[in-house]
């Protein structure tokens, strides 16, 4: 069955349609591409508005808190957003010849952490790796057609669980961060993650929570380690659920840090002044 497993169409659709999600406004687009695994489903809708500007990229489909924000960010800035539509859950889950297998979708971009991911949850099957790195080949294609300039995600975490303070020595990502900075006044669950050090320096000065990420980091096949290995910037915004407000203002923090530390980047995007 190796033939058929991943299906794959591409939809591109006119103005307004009918979302899961998203608060739709008049005026936006979708292009939609689909991702077929047997008996699972992924609708990954892209929305954009306006002139081009930053195209922010969210990888699970429980984690909305960025999906709203990076909709007000494109309301009134431009832009486009990717909202992965596949049930309200975290993970991927789906049979393969009669065996459950599960993955978290941010650890479909590189072999080792498809094997990792897979091994996580049961079976490894070689048949299912190569399938879900050509879906994750579709999500970078549906992204940014060809090599990405950058990688913007957004993602959101419940409270404790997962914060700045996980990359502290001694904690579970330690090895995963080269330096911290952390602003004492924030909520430690709201966060900027990124690859770059001349970025990292840049949101420093803004004192907001940061962690540059390591060269050394494991490869657990995300996004940020794709990245990395690629030579392409990559921002992960990051706050608590509900934290919409918080969202927004990082955003905005951290494509002031993009365009300002790559200057080509922001003359493409940014819309002439009259």
């Amino acid at each position: 069955m190796r033939n058929g497993l991943l299906v794959i169409t591409f939809v591109l659709l006119a103005l307004r349609v009918q979302a899961q999600h998203p608060p739709v406004f008049d005026g936006i687009k979708t292009d939609t591409s689909y991702i077929l695994i047997n008996n699972f489903n992924v609708n990954l809708v892209k929305y954009s508005y306006r002139e081009p500007n930053i195209n922010f990229l969210v990888i699970h489909d429980n984690e909305d808190t960025g999906v709203k924000a990076a909709f007000e960010y494109i309301h009134f800035s431009g832009g486009s957003i990717i909202d992965p539509q596949y049930g309200g859950v975290r993970n991927y889950a789906f049979q393969y010849n009669s065996a459950a297998h599960q993955i978290d979708p941010n650890s479909i971009y590189t072999d080792t952490g498809i094997r990792k991911g897979l091994a996580k949850y049961g079976e490894v099957t070689e048949d299912v790796v190569q399938e879900l790195f050509k879906a994750s080949k579709v999500i970078l294609n549906h992204y940014a057609v060809g090599k990405p300039e950058y990688i913007f995600t957004l993602h959101n975490n419940t409270d404790g669980n997962y914060g700045i303070t996980s990359y502290l020595q001694g904690y579970e990502l330690e090895s995963t961060a080269d330096s911290l900075y952390i602003n004492f006044q924030m909520d430690p669950d709201d966060l900027i993650l990124v690859t770059d050090p001349d970025l990292f320096t840049r949101l420093k000065k803004e004192n907001v929570n940061v962690i540059l990420q390591s060269k050394n980091a494991p490869d657990d096949g995300s996004l940020s380690i794709y990245a990395m290995q690629n030579g392409i910037p990559y921002i992960n915004v990051e706050v608590q659920h509900g934290h919409t407000h918080e969202h927004l203002r990082l955003i905005e923090i951290a494509v002031k840090a993009l365009k300002e530390s790559y200057p080509s980047l922001a003359q493409k995007q940014d819309p002439p002044k009259s």
